[in-house]
């Protein structure tokens, strides 16, 4: 598996560093509390660690409002803290991906904070702003992702600035190339330091129209989320931010094995020209289709064969299932599917991440009102239950004790934890044979071993069934088929095309096993089994 560089082949496990272990008992997960889960992380089969932001910052939106690129927020720890996670993560075998923030700083930065104090500051033109309308109202129409214009007024200088989620979240103006400069030694901080990678936040949204013109009405607008009556096509997806994010590929180019991901919501013709003409841009545009899809086997199949049509040659797939903005995946397809949802994501094409905690079947908290402290539920208590990404970000389910063994007995977490922590956790599953975390390292394992499912091409398979998702992985002489039902029905399956019988070598219950005959191979209802088929 050498042929492939180590971000092809990996497992990335995403930790949201607020929820995964408190070591010092302030209700707050912290780097200390991660360095003493490392071993319970490795023995996931997982390759690569993506941190949450942990750099100092008020904590509007909760690290993505950066006050200082290259330190540490003393609630998580410090530097020292985290070079000693480094260490643990590297003397493990695993690679460490940060998440970098450029589109915007907080209002706390001292570039900021210069910025704001004159017109005429050497740094005002470092930031967005602009004068305001006739009637004195913002500069333009955009909006906020988080409620409300996208603009906010600076009475000191008398001009607007721009921030599309809170306020406290100035954007950074990258048509000035001293900010991309000053960017570029932000992350040549962490590369120096050994980190192998940045997970990058709304890369796409990090150049806008230069002549800042009204974004127009869509006339498709459910009318739910008010951000969405607009269409983006002045804020997102500009032809000048790939010349940026070139840039930013060079510096880690000038760096052994390294990457970078970036977070981008676009549709397939668009999302691929993030993997840049010359494959000179991210290594992985995030593809975060099957968060998004109705979920069912025919629409599954339809985007996973359209992704893969999609694709440039030589671009590497990746598919995501779950992350710190979206509904934890066993909530929106339901206990029963939410292993075939991990076999869906651990065996097809390409690199996949994984959010800490699905692989005990971990499921959306409810947060009672006086409990919500997401900037976008907060500012829309209206929508709260579809904007609000509290419920996805609770503490990790360690084991049956009060607090779950995040925390200590007696303190309060930052959110709550969730009702069903005494059955649903890491030691009780542990000891089970059969369990969701079981089910998981076992695929992880299959999935590591596996040169077909790691490097292997991928191709659909018709089984005259709707509920059926199934396809091949092979690579040299090991030919895998995987089989997805998507339903609570059973089928019997004529497969024989593929074979006379074939190997189970794993299966959502964890149950079926040995050879079976492909002219009628039965799938219970909600199951997925991973074959080995003849060479």
């Amino acid at each position: 598996m050498n042929s492939h560089p180590w971000w092809q082949t990996s497992i990335i496990y995403q930790i949201y560093p607020r929820s995964f272990q408190d070591s010092n008992n302030d209700g707050i997960g912290d780097l200390p509390g991660i360095l003493q889960r490392l071993d319970y992380v490795k023995s996931l089969n997982v390759g690569a660690i993506w941190l949450s932001p942990i750099y100092p910052s008020p904590m509007h939106d909760f690290g993505y409002d950066v006050a200082d690129y290259c330190n540490i927020h003393p609630m998580f720890g410090t530097l020292d803290d985290f070079d000693r996670l480094l260490e643990g993560v590297h003397a493990r075998g695993m690679k460490l991906i940060l998440d970098l923030v450029p589109n915007h700083t907080s209002d706390e930065h001292p570039w900021f904070l210069e910025s704001r104090s004159s017109r005429d500051n050497p740094k005002r033109d470092w930031y967005i702003w602009r004068d305001p309308a006739p009637d004195g109202g913002p500069p333009n129409n955009w909006l906020s992702f988080f409620g409300g214009p996208a603009w906010t007024f600076d009475a000191h200088t008398g001009q607007y600035y721009l921030h599309q989620f809170v306020k406290q979240q100035p954007e950074l103006n990258y048509r000035n190339p001293e900010v991309l400069q000053a960017m570029l030694d932000q992350m040549r901080f962490w590369l120096d330091r050994g980190v192998d990678g940045f997970r990058v936040d709304v890369i796409w949204l990090m150049i806008k129209d230069a002549q800042f013109r009204d974004e127009p009405l869509d006339p498709n607008w459910d009318g739910v989320n008010p951000h969405f009556r607009l269409k983006h096509i002045y804020t997102q997806d500009q032809p000048e931010v790939h010349d940026v994010i070139r840039k930013m590929r060079a510096l880690l180019d000038e760096y052994d094995d390294r990457m970078m991901v970036g977070e981008i919501y676009l549709p397939n013709e668009r999302l691929m020209t993030y993997y840049g003409a010359n494959f000179d841009e991210c290594h992985l545009p995030f593809n975060f289709q099957l968060i998004l899809a109705p979920w069912d086997a025919p629409t599954v199949r339809r985007l996973v064969d359209q992704y893969e049509a999609d694709l440039p040659a030589g671009a590497w797939p990746n598919w995501v299932l779950g992350n710190h903005d979206q509904h934890r995946v066993a909530t929106r397809v339901g206990e029963s599917q939410a292993r075939v949802a991990q076999m869906l994501l651990l065996t097809l094409r390409g690199t996949p991440t994984c959010y800490y905690g699905d692989e005990i079947g971990m499921e959306d908290v409810p947060i009672p009102p006086e409990m919500v402290q997401d900037p976008p539920a907060v500012n829309q208590p209206e929508i709260a239950h579809i904007v609000g990404r509290d419920p996805e970000r609770t503490p990790m389910q360690w084991d049956d004790s009060p607090n779950a063994g995040f925390t200590a007995p007696g303190v309060r977490p930052w959110l709550p934890i969730a009702a069903d922590f005494a059955q649903r956790n890491v030691a009780v599953q542990s000891r089970e044979p059969k369990s969701m975390l079981a089910f998981f390292r076992a695929l992880t394992a299959l999935r590591q071993s596996s040169p077909a499912l790691t490097m292997g091409n991928y191709a659909a398979i018709d089984t005259g069934v709707e509920n059926i998702f199934a396809y091949t992985r092979a690579h040299g002489d090991e030919r895998l088929l995987v089989v997805l039902n998507f339903a609570a029905s059973t089928h019997r399956l004529d497969l024989s095309k593929l074979g006379a019988d074939a190997e189970i070598l794993l299966s959502t219950g964890m149950e079926s096993t040995g050879r079976v005959r492909l002219r009628a191979l039965y799938v219970v209802g909600n199951e997925g089994i991973v074959l080995r088929l003849p060479t």
